[in-house]
């Protein structure tokens, strides 16, 4: 028996754009923040790293409150579309600010405010969107061969986009006038990238009636399909 096709071609490659947004996150942020901190800011690496590491910790214990939440959520746009929509609006924000420290402030002082904005985006803002947009191959259609290529497309923006964040970022941040102000404006222009991005891939599909979606527990697949 044929399975029920619940998805257009447009509908695959606008979610699949999802990972291009949670890329310009992710693979900028893992690739370039430590390079900024130290050349940049000559902040101390040993601190930075603990930071990270504790804000790492912090984020496994909020994947895990978060996918109860979202289990629990019951709108008009659905369970994962709305935590999706949001969520990035945060990200943008917080990815802006890991790459905005203000240059005059005193070296604790700076260690604190990216402890705050690097946590909010990786440990919140990003755990929400991610695992919401993760969830939705499941939500969006029970079509097995569907969902394996909503995979497959997923993969290609994912790779695609984290090759060309580290092929263009250094080149760019010079150009926008290098320095702090070079990683802040290429941070402003990938965030606007990537807000516009995840919207068009949160609208381009629709979440199925939950009486007719299968209940499985939300995935955070997003981060796996970065190549860094």
């Amino acid at each position: 028996m044929k399975e029920q096709k619940y998805l257009k071609w447009y509908n695959k490659i606008g979610y699949g754009s999802g990972d291009l947004a949670g890329n310009v996150v992710y693979a900028f942020l893992a690739a370039f923040s430590m390079f900024y901190l130290s050349d940049t800011m000559g902040l101390d690496m040993g601190i930075v790293g603990t930071i990270i590491a504790v804000s790492r910790v912090l984020d496994a214990i909020t994947d895990l409150i978060f996918g109860g939440i979202m289990d629990r959520t019951h709108t008009k746009m659905g369970k994962a579309r709305p935590w999706m929509l949001w969520g990035y609006i945060g990200c943008a924000i917080t990815l802006v600010a890991c790459f905005a420290i203000p240059a005059n402030w005193g070296d604790t002082a700076q260690y604190i405010f990216f402890f705050i904005a690097y946590t909010l985006l990786n440990a919140v803002f990003f755990t929400v969107n991610n695992i919401a947009y993760g969830a939705l191959t499941a939500l969006i259609t029970k079509n097995v061969n569907e969902r394996v290529q909503l995979g497959s497309f997923r993969f290609i923006f994912a790779y695609g986009t984290t090759i060309a964040i580290q092929y263009i970022t250094v080149d760019a941040a010079n150009a926008l006038g290098g320095g702090p102000e070079g990683w802040r404006a290429i941070a402003i222009l990938y965030a606007l990238i990537g807000l516009v991005v995840n919207t068009i891939s949160c609208l381009s599909v629709k979440e199925l009636p939950e009486d007719t979606s299968e209940k499985l527990p939300p995935v955070r697949f997003g981060r796996s399909c970065a190549i860094l």
